[in-house]
C-alpha cells in the first residue's frame, strides 16, 4: 500500500491513479494525512479489503509531505560506516539522535531556499512509526512500522557547527530542509525493506549510493533503543541516516548553489527533487 498527501488530502496511490480515502470510505476515515496514524490497525484493514472506487490521475505537482505534522522527528547521525570514515568521527557504539523541527517539513518536489552557502545534502530512508512503541525489542520492531519513504536531511554545515557547541538540530531545520515523500510504502510492498537501494544526485552527478543494509544500526535497533527511553507515537519519523558522499566530506568541500537540482531516491519508493534558490541568510552571534 502506497498512500500520499495530495493537496492536503490523504490518497491510496493505485498506480498511476489517486483514491481520496476520505470519500472511498464515506467519511470512515478523515482527509488528514497525519491522523490516519492513530488509526493505523483499522485504516491498512478496510484499505486491504475495500472494493475502492477508480482513482483521479495523480498530479505529482500537488504532494505534499504524506506526514505534515508528526509529534517527534529523531534523526541518526553516523549510520553508514563509509560517511563516519568520511567525516573523520569513530564509529557510534550507540545510535548519536538529534531532531530536526516539524517546520522544516516538506513535500517531495519543489524549492530549497539557501540561507547560507554552505548547504549539505544528505539522503535519508524515513521510518514512519504506525502504533505506540514503548520498550519494544527489535525482533518484534517492525510490527510497530506504519511504512517508508524517502527523506533528505539538508544540513547548514556552518550553523550546524558553530562554536563553542554543535547545534545539529538549528542547523538542520530551516525551511525546507526536511522534504519527505513522494509517498509512505508499507513494508510489504517491498521485497525486503531493510535492504533497499539509496542516492542523490546533483544537476544529473551521483554524489551518493549505497543499500540501507549498510547502516550500522538497523531500523529494528534505533526502534529498540529509541522506544527504551521514550514512547514513540503513531505518526513519528525516524531519519536513518546518510550514506557517504556528503558535500562537507569531499576534499575540496562542496556545497549547494542556487540553480542547483538534487534528486533523492529510494528503491519501490520514489524520488524527491528540489531547486535550489537563494534564501535569506541566517545570522550567527559569537561565542561568549
Amino acid at each position: 500500500m502506497r498512500i500520499a498527501n495530495l493537496a492536503g488530502r490523504l490518497v491510496l496511490v493505485t498506480g498511476t491513479d489517486a483514491v481520496d480515502v476520505e470519500e472511498a470510505s464515506q467519511g470512515r476515515f478523515g482527509s488528514d494525512p497525519s491522523a490516519v496514524y492513530r488509526d493505523w490497525q483499522a485504516f491498512t484493514a478496510w484499505a486491504t479489503s475495500a472494493d475502492l472506487p477508480a482513482g483521479r490521475p495523480l498530479d505529482e505537482s500537488l504532494l505534499g509531505a504524506p506526514v505534515p505534522e508528526p509529534a517527534q522527528v529523531f534523526a541518526i547521525g553516523l549510520n553508514y560506516r563509509e560517511h563516519a570514515i568520511e567525516s573523520g568521527l569513530d564509529f557510534p557504539v550507540e545510535p548519536p539522535v538529534f531532531t530536526k523541527f516539524r517546520t522544516s517539513i516538506t513535500g517531495p518536489y519543489g524549492d530549497l531556499a539557501l540561507p547560507g552557502d554552505t548547504v549539505d545534502w544528505e539522503a535519508e530512508l524515513v521510518v514512519v512509526i504506525g502504533r505506540e512503541a514503548h520498550h519494544v525489542a527489535a525482533a518484534n520492531a517492525w510490527e510497530y512500522v506504519a511504512g517508508l519513504t524517502a527523506g533528505q536531511d539538508y544540513s547548514e554545515r556552518t550553523r550546524q557547527l558553530v562554536p563553542p557547541a554543535p547545534q545539529f538540530s538549528l542547523g538542520k531545520s530551516f525551511p525546507g530542509f526536511a522534504p519527505i515523500g513522494p509517498a509512505v510504502v508499507t513494508p510489504d510492498e517491498l521485497p525486503d525493506p531493510g535492504n533497499l537501494e539509496i542516492g542523490c544526485s546533483i544537476n544529473g552527478e551521483q554524489v551518493q549510493k549505497a543499500r540501507t543494509s549498510d547502516l550500522i544500526f538497523s531500523i529494528p535497533v534505533l526502534i529498540e533503543r529509541l522506544s527504551a527511553v521514550l514512547p514513540l507515537q503513531p505518526g513519528d519519523l525516524i531519519f536513518t541516516g546518510t550514506p557517504s558522499g556528503v558535500g562537507g566530506g569531499r576534499n575540496p568541500k562542496r556545497f549547494l548553489t542556487a540553480g542547483d537540482e538534487v534528486v533523492t531516491w529510494i528503491e519501490g519508493i520514489g524520488q524527491l527533487r528540489q531547486h535550489c534558490v537563494p534564501g535569506t541568510p541566517h545570522t550567527t552571534a559569537s561565542a561568549s
